[in-house]
Parts: C-alpha cells; structure tokens; sequence
C-alpha cells in the first residue's frame, strides 16, 4: 500500500523513547518498517546533586521529537497525521518521579544515573535476598524513608518516566511488566509485583506511620500485548502541538529501554541475549531459571512478557566517546575544515580496529557517573598511559572503545562463568554499533562470543516499542511476542554475525588487567577531584 495513503489512512504506528541525551520517534506500518522518523536532542542536569530533567524538559523533548516526525512526513509525502494505529511509549528504566493526590510532583525527577541510594540498595537487598541496584525506584523511595524527607508522607504515586508520559497520554497509572520489574521485583510466575517482597517493605516501614501501603502507590502492571489504554484528546494535544492528531488510537503498556532493547533485537526467547549500548549500556540473557546466588553486580528483571531476565547495567558507555570527538572535531575546524559528525566517527570507530589488540598499553575510565558494577558511586573520566605506552589514535580510540565496555565485560564474566548462564545467541544494537563491524566485533572480544547485528540496530528502542505497538493491535488469539517477532519481523531481516579473532580477545583479557590495577587511581581521581 501507498505509504500517503497508510499515513491518512491512520494504519501507521508509532514509537517514542526517551533516551538519555536524544528523544526518538518513529512511524512503521504494518510490516514493521520504519517509514518516517524524528529525534530531539536533551541533556540531563546535576542539580543540588541530583541528576534530574525537569517537567518542562520532559514536555519540550516529547513535542520536539513529534514535531520533528511531523515534518519528515511532511517532506517525503506530502502530508499531515491526523490518526494512527496504535502508540507505544519507552523510556529509560528506574528512577523516581512521586506525585501526590493532587497529581503534584513532590520533588524533582531522579533519574537511573543517580548514585545517591546506596544503603537503601544494601538494606532491601538483605531483606529480599534479591538484588536491588541503586537506580531502582524502590531504592529511591526507601532511601528518601531513610533520609526522613518529608514529602514521602504525601505520595499518592510513584512511577518510571516511561509510566508519567504514557499517565499523562492516557490517563492510565500502568506499567509494561519489564519497566516495572527495575521499580520492584516481579514473580514471573504471576507477571505482576512479588507480593512476599511487597509484605516485608511494608514491615520495614510500619513504624513510619504512613496512610500509604506499597502496593497502593505503585503503577498496575501489564505484559506485551495488553490494551493499555487509549490516546485521551487531551493526551493527543499534549503530544502533537499543530493539534492535527485526534485521539483514539490504542496505547501498548509502556516499557523501559531493556525490554525495547529485547523486542528492537528479537531477543525475548529464552537463551538469547542483547547488549544495548548508547548513554548507558547494558547486557540482558533471558534465562530459563532464576540465578543460584545473589549478585550485586547483576539485576533480575523481566521480558515484556515477563519472563526472568538477568541483566548487568552500566552507568556509562559513549558518552567519553562523545566527548573526544567533539574535541577532534573543533581540531579539524581550526583549519577550515566542514566536518560531517557521522563521517568523523566513522573514521575513529574504524580506526579502533587497527590498535594494537591490548591497546597498547594505554588504559583510561569513562566514569561519567558512578559504576556500581564496579564498585564506584561516582566517576571521573581519565585517561592514563606510562612513558612506554604506545600511544597513537588507533590505539587510543580502541581504549576508548574498550572502556566503554569494560564494565560491562565486568559483571558478564560473573554471568557467564561463575553462574554459567547459557546463551545461544547475542545481539547487538544502539548507537556504539551503528559503524559497520567496529563495536560489533570489539563486543565479541569483550565476551568471546559470537555477536549479531541487524540492519535496524541504530533503529533502537523507539523502533521497538513500536513494534510492540503494533502486537498489541495485531495479537491473534494465544499468539507469543516471540513468534509474532519471529514470523511477522524478522523472519526476512538482513543481519550480520562476526566473531572476534583469538588474539582480540586475548587483548581485551589483558587489557581488563591493566583496568582492574588503575581502580585505585580512579577512586583518587573521586577522592580529590570535587565535581564542579
């Protein structure tokens, strides 16, 4: 079918994500192919030390990136969008944003970055004999208890930002169960919150006083393929600025960044795998049977459908990347030169492949923020070499590639070698994969496995909540996520498969020596370098 006519029509779908630093929409029709898209670009602030955006960013960063799909189908066909399908909205997972009775917000956003919730994670982690990482929400609602802050008394809710935006698109206080397993542990045997868990907070905080109990503040939950609701008019108006979309169109559970990663990689089948690496990066396996043991460095969250998933999240990835760039990028304009961004990192991811494969010697951190994994509630970015390091751009930015997989290749060896979780396939996708072969390939070094990429890799996570959108319209009777993905995407999908050589991963063995010793210069650089 024509895609004017799929657009007027209103059989488009669309998908949104908020991204750490860039909000992306995407339009597909039925096939699931991409036909229009929109970014809007956004940075976080640290204020009063916390790393937060603010309602009006939030609003700002939804309406540009919109407006920015808008005018890309304007351009290439010639018309507006005045109905679609079905909507689905992701964002990144974790945080805190508490409201109360009034739909007030109480204090401002606390994202995932923040490392301000440590003992909170320590003290619910022994009382559920379950893992909770500092970026959970329940973290920073336990740790807000802990610290006596007053409005805690006042909650009437609290939710994910995937779970506020798609509130305010519906008016529906709901949750994908993957975005709601980084909130609270989920019992994949009843896909909803683990009510024994639920039980022992309540206990930890009885002596509080609260008119509140958990479960009442918390979002519902529901899994892939679920009405969640329908698009209010006043979430369309919200949404579309030009006031052309009416509403109407049905809205999948909104998801966090993980299970988008799963769908965007077809990877929600038990035994498969996805490394996400964009901001922040992160590796998910969907396992078979829970992990034996408790591990801090490894979080226990769900597929959109709910089944166990074991993941090790990082605070950083290519942000260090990023900055090096911008660096190299103001060199070549002092000597005139026109720079075309992608063209540039083209050049130094490919570059990366021709350094030596220890890096020479070289090693650095791209500490942004803390790195729980590793051991560090905040992070300052270095790079260090000896006088013998050999020290020229392919090795520097192979480190730099390195690191930005370091700590990530520090909680999989926990996965994969002490817990001996099987995986049969690892996908990868976001933007350190977007150069053809460079970070896949460095990837396969890091875990000594095979790893694929598709050709809508740099698609992401607004491609996959849109094809989540689009199950949730679609779903036959009984019909999985997975075979619906499987038979109706990717069945016909190019993809490619590379495997490290030997003497790659040999590399990055050694090179995560060198990076284990310079911890110790890392918590110096913390110690004595005040974050300005």
């Amino acid at each position: 079918m024509d895609i004017k006519k799929i657009i007027e029509e209103g059989s488009a779908i669309i998908g949104m994500e908020l991204g750490s630093t860039k909000v992306k929409a995407v339009m597909i029709d039925g096939d699931g192919n991409v036909i229009a898209k929109g970014s809007y670009k956004w940075e976080n602030k640290l204020e009063n030390g916390i790393w937060t955006y603010s309602m009006d960013d939030i609003k700002n960063s939804v309406q540009g990136a919109y407006a920015k799909l808008l005018e890309n189908v304007q351009k290439n066909y010639g018309t507006v969008i005045k109905k679609v399908k079905a909507i689905g909205v992701s964002a990144m997972m974790h945080g805190y944003l508490a409201f109360d009775k009034n739909d007030t917000l109480l204090v401002p956003f606390r994202t995932w970055r923040n490392t301000i919730t440590g003992e909170a994670a320590d003290k619910l982690t022994e009382a559920f004999n379950f893992n909770i990482p500092q970026r959970w929400s329940i973290a920073h609602l336990y740790q807000a208890i802990l610290n006596g802050e007053e409005h805690v008394k006042d909650i009437a809710f609290f939710t994910t930002l995937a779970g506020f935006i798609h509130w305010k698109l519906t008016g529906k206080k709901v949750l994908g169960v993957g975005d709601a397993s980084g909130m609270f542990p989920i019992n994949d045997k009843t896909n909803d919150y683990d009510k024994a868990m639920i039980e022992t907070f309540d206990a930890l905080v009885s002596d509080k006083g609260y008119s509140w109990k958990l479960a009442d503040i918390l979002p519902g939950v529901l899994v892939a393929g679920d009405n969640a609701g329908i698009l209010t008019d006043e979430g369309a108006k919200l949404l579309d600025v030009s006031g052309n979309l009416e509403g109407g169109a049905l809205v999948c559970p909104p998801e966090g960044d993980a299970g988008t990663g799963m769908a965007a990689t077809n990877s929600v089948r038990v035994r498969t795998g996805n490394v996400s690496a964009g901001t922040s990066i992160f590796s998910m396996i969907v396992m078979a049977e829970n992990l034996k043991s408790v591990h801090r460095e490894i979080d226990v969250v769900t597929t959109p459908e709910g089944a166990p998933v074991a993941m090790v999240h990082c605070n950083n990835c290519t942000s260090e990347i990023n900055a090096w760039e911008g660096l190299f990028k103001q060199v070549l304009e002092l000597y005139g030169v026109e720079v075309d961004e992608d063209r540039l990192f083209d050049l130094i991811f490919l570059e990366a492949l021709k350094g030596d494969p220890d890096c020479g010697g070289l090693v650095g951190f791209n500490y942004f923020s803390g790195e729980p994994v590793t051991g560090f509630d905040a992070g300052r970015p270095l790079f260090i070499r000896t006088a013998n390091s050999k020290f020229n751009l392919p090795n520097f930015m192979r480190m730099q590639l390195f690191n930005a997989l370091a700590a990530l290749k520090y909680g999989m060896d926990i996965l994969l070698k002490k817990e001996n979780v099987p995986v049969d396939k690892m996908y990868g996708h976001g933007g350190y994969f977007t150069v053809k072969g460079a970070g896949q390939t460095l990837l396969s070094s890091a875990i000594a496995s095979p790893v694929t990429v598709m050709e809508t890799a740099g698609e992401g996570g607004a491609w996959g909540i849109a094809l989540l959108a689009l199950f949730a319209a679609v779903k036959e009777e009984g019909e999985s996520l997975s075979d619906f993905l499987d038979e109706k995407i990717y069945k016909s999908q190019p993809s490619s498969t590379l495997m490290a050589e030997q003497k790659d991963i040999d590399g990055f063995n050694a090179y995560m020596e060198n990076y284990k010793k310079a911890f110790g210069v890392e918590k110096a650089a913390v110690d004595l370098l005040e974050e300005k």
